[in-house]
């Protein structure tokens, strides 16, 4: 008991260590996984408070309120609606304990202090992070052109005009080729699973 209230007092429960894949099963995150569309564990890291999970489909924080309560708050970010952002890794300095891992996902900024000893599985995720977010800005920006290329479109054919078909007509069948247009170009650029990033760069 003393140790854990030391722990938390110290702040040494925030350093979190690095789950083995033959442990996500023990762990609560496990809990929270969409088996039924084939999500899947790729990398996790553990604190006595706090569980960051990170799936091919979103992060999954197990927020716990300090080392001593079992009250949990589950918080979930898919990639599809959140992007990360400005991943940036601190390696440990010769007396530190631990290396630390900051990123942005969505609008949310997330700092994870890992014992210095997973540093080389931390360097793996710093490069699953940084890929996805580079993927992520590069579907964005085309997503976005597709989009800039149908407003132009969309204007010039109501400047062509057609007296053979009424504005009210012409108006309806612009915007149902727009809607579907636009959500075939959504599903072709904006990724739900980044299984393929994380198969690439985590191999812990």
């Amino acid at each position: 008991m003393f140790k854990k209230i030391a722990s938390d007092a110290l702040g040494l429960s925030d350093i979190g260590v690095v789950v083995p894949r033959d442990q996500f099963d023990q762990t609560d995150s496990d809990d929270f996984i969409f088996n039924e569309i084939d999500e899947k564990i790729y990398f996790l890291i553990k604190t006595k408070a706090d569980e960051y999970c990170f799936t091919n489909y979103a992060l999954i924080h197990v927020d716990g309120a300090n080392a001593m309560s079992k009250k949990r708050t589950l918080r979930r970010y898919d990639y599809e609606y959140n992007t990360i952002a400005n991943v940036e890794l601190e390696t440990a300095g010769t007396i530190d304990l631990d290396v630390e891992i900051k990123f942005t996902i969505g609008n949310v900024p997330l700092s994870l202090d890992i014992h210095k000893k997973f540093v080389a599985e931390i360097k793996d995720l710093y490069k699953a992070l940084h890929a996805i977010s580079m993927e992520q800005k590069h579907n964005a920006h085309n997503f976005d052109a597709a989009t800039e290329g149908l407003r132009l479109a969309t204007t010039a054919l109501g400047r062509i005009g057609n007296d053979s078909i009424s504005p009210a007509s012409s108006f309806k069948e612009i915007t149902s080729f727009s809607q579907r247009w636009l959500m075939e170009q959504r599903a072709a650029h904006v990724k739900k699973d980044f299984g393929h990033v994380y198969e690439l760069y985590i191999n812990n």
